[in-house]
């Protein structure tokens, strides 16, 4: 076959939280020739992806030169508790210091243990190093753990004690271990460490998460490079996403960012990403993704891992829309089925919120249009206690309102029944009322059962009364708010907690930042008219974004730009970015006992350390090295014809971090 004549197709995938999103891309024209969208299944991403790859009914799999993925794997698993035990060792921090600033709750592992060594901020031995006690602790714990991570304080400017600390875990136990120097030359010591935890309890998740796509490729006869999408957005190979999963975090919003700068070839933009989940939310400066220096955070913890800079909130098409306490519409933060959806799965959901629409509305509450429905049977050990079981029993044949399952159990509250954990492992399923119903009653978005939708929302007006119409604009406008609410606040890195809409209108909110921003949107005040005016286009992506950002833009007194395939612009993402590694080097001095004299600089380059008597030498050592190991860091990770630039700066003290940035295309399968 003459493969010099044939396209390159490259395949992109990116797994969201709630749709799987495929895209075939000719390479060269960066032509979208077919695109999927399916469900996420959570409890094995794989399915979705299989699902995605025959959907799109690839024609000749020897024709895809690369396939690249972006995921929310890693993200999840830490948000939702998901990731695996881990033991910290902390060498040489101070336990004092870390119980009294209540640093401990940052570490991503409730395991962790503090023993002497350590160096100091000129890589000189501050304490013996205690491998008895390291075995000691090791041989206690490795039995209730997955991994261990390890992390000495100072180890970026000298790793030794990681190192000697490592061969004697190795020797007692198999588990993995992770070292804090070799994922961040950041001196932040919780940062590096938290960042070490939580590549550890990620390890195996994202390992059999690649083999799960290598063997879906496989199946298909796929034959092709398989890259990842970093938290930046930018590429790496399978084997190094393997190796460093925590580099994920942010990976599905970072692609988002990315397709969406690369389908509507804006380099000045704002991007929004309109999932089923959340909006997530990105800025695009000089054809960049904006990137957070300071560490990327996820849930509580903040890591030493560069991602994108963005901000997400949970609002999306299947953000659950219930009553609050003071009668007013809540929205989200919860993610659930779509009634029109499970109705069109279950016929028999929508006969019974159709009768339940014809009562008098004091007889239909709220609750009732919460479903609970089987998603698969448990595994051993998912399930504790007869309520469980007996509440999987009655889900086994259909999905049930929640009034009916409370009543069947002989409870008075869904909350005695405790399924947390079961939703969690996708046992259990929830469906309720959400956007995308309002959307299938309203006619812009008509997959599922119509009719199901315009039962739910009569039921839920009825409760208290409200006009159909009126409130379902009320709940437009609630989303939009929230949404520039976020663009806001993302935008001016500052804090304005949304309150009482009316009271700050009407001045009986004394807060001047809520009044001004709430004027902006309503324009109520008789004589002032302020404006919040967006300098950038909005970039809209994801399946509803032509629904939920018109009157966003409009808000922001900005344009909304809707590209071609913004549907699945996340998957193109996937495959648009480049190749990138940096390679950063410390120099740091050689000092005498006391201090006063420095006989010499340092060259740490992660677990090789060089000498040299003169600084100048020292410089010059570390350009060259860095540039070296960048090139070929970013050859392994399938850059192609890779270019290297070379950054310097001091951090005082006579410090200095020499930086190399290797960057290139992807490498395609010849």
């Amino acid at each position: 076959m003459d493969t010099e004549s044939q396209p390159n197709l490259v395949l992109g995938i990116d797994t969201g939280g709630t749709y799987t999103d495929g895209v075939l891309l000719e390479y060269e024209t960066r032509r979208v020739l077919a695109a999927e969208k399916c469900l996420t299944t959570k409890r094995d991403f794989s399915i979705g992806i299989e699902s995605v790859i025959e959907g799109i009914q690839i024609e000749d799999p020897s024709a895809i030169r690369m396939v690249s993925i972006s995921t929310t794997l890693a993200t999840n698993a830490i948000a939702e508790g998901k990731s695996k035990r881990v033991a910290l060792l902390l060498i040489g921090y101070d336990p004092g210091l870390i119980s009294k600033f209540k640093m401990a709750e940052r570490f991503a592992t409730p395991n962790y243990f503090f023993l002497d060594g350590g160096h100091d901020l000129y890589g000189r031995e501050k304490t013996p190093l205690d491998l008895p006690g390291i075995l000691a602790k090791v041989n206690e714990v490795k039995d209730q753990v997955d991994a261990i991570a390890v992390s000495a304080y100072f180890s970026p400017l000298n790793p030794e004690h990681e190192q000697r600390a490592f061969k004697a875990i190795a020797s007692v136990c198999d588990l993995p271990v992770v070292l804090g120097h070799q994922l961040s030359t950041r001196l932040g010591s919780v940062e590096r460490a938290t960042t070490a935890a939580l590549n550890a309890s990620l390890l195996s998740m994202l390992q059999d998460f690649v083999i799960a796509v290598r063997r879906a490729m496989e199946r298909r006869q796929i034959e092709a490079p398989l890259m990842v999408v970093r938290g930046d957005g930018t590429l790496m190979s399978d084997e190094f996403a393997a190796r460093t999963p925590v580099e994920t975090i942010h990976s599905g919003p970072a692609a988002s960012a990315i397709g969406g700068r690369f389908l509507s070839r804006l380099d000045d933009a704002l991007v929004l990403d309109v999932g089923g989940t959340t909006t997530d939310i990105a800025l695009i400066e000089q054809g960049q993704v904006t990137v957070s220096e300071e560490g990327a955070s996820v849930s509580d913890y903040k890591t030493s891992v560069k991602a994108a800079n963005l901000l997400s909130i949970a609002l999306g098409g299947d953000s659950h829309i219930t009553w609050g306490p003071e009668k007013d519409v809540a929205i989200g933060p919860e993610r659930v089925t779509p009634l029109a959806y499970l109705a069109w799965k279950h016929p028999h959901v929508k006969e019974k919120l159709k009768a339940l629409s014809m009562r008098a509305g004091s007889q239909a509450t709220p609750d009732a249009l919460e479903y609970w429905f089987l998603l698969r049977e448990p595994q051993q050990g998912q399930v504790h206690g007869q309520r469980e079981r007996d509440l999987i029993s009655f889900l086994r044949d259909r999905p049930r309102p929640v009034p009916e399952i409370l009543k069947h159990l002989g409870v008075l509250h869904a909350a005695q029944i405790g399924i947390g954990e079961l939703l969690r492992q996708e046992v259990i399923g929830k469906a309720g009322l959400t956007s995308t119903d309002l959307m299938h009653l309203e006619g812009r978005y008509e997959a599922w059962d119509t009719g199901t939708a315009t039962y739910a929302w009569k039921v839920f007006c009825q409760y208290h009364f409200r006009d159909p119409d009126e409130l379902r604009r009320q709940v437009w406008t609630q989303m939009s708010e929230m949404i520039a609410h976020a663009v806001v606040t993302f935008l001016s890195e500052r804090p304005l907690e949304l309150r009482d809409r009316q009271r700050s209108l009407e001045g009986a909110d004394r807060d001047m930042g809520r009044w001004f921003f709430y004027n902006s949107l309503y324009r109520a005040h008789a004589h002032l008219e302020t404006t919040i005016r967006l300098r950038q286009p909005i970039i809209g992506i994801g399946a509803p974004a032509g629904i939920f950002l018109p009157d966003v833009a409009k808000a922001l007194h900005t344009e909304l730009i809707l590209p071609e395939h913004h549907e699945v612009a996340n998957a193109v993402g996937a495959i648009a970015g480049s190749v990138m590694v940096e390679e950063e080097l410390l120099i740091y001095p050689k000092l005498s006992r006391d201090g006063l004299e420095v006989f010499g600089y340092y060259v740490q380059a992660h677990d090789v350390r060089h000498e040299f008597e003169e600084l100048d030498a020292a410089l010059a050592h570390a350009r060259d090295l860095s540039r070296e190991r960048a090139l070929g860091a970013a050859l392994r990770s399938g850059a192609d014809n890779p270019e290297v630039t070379v950054e310097e700066r001091t951090d005082g003290l006579d410090t200095y971090r020499i930086r190399a940035k290797a960057i290139g295309n992807p490498r395609l399968m010849r």
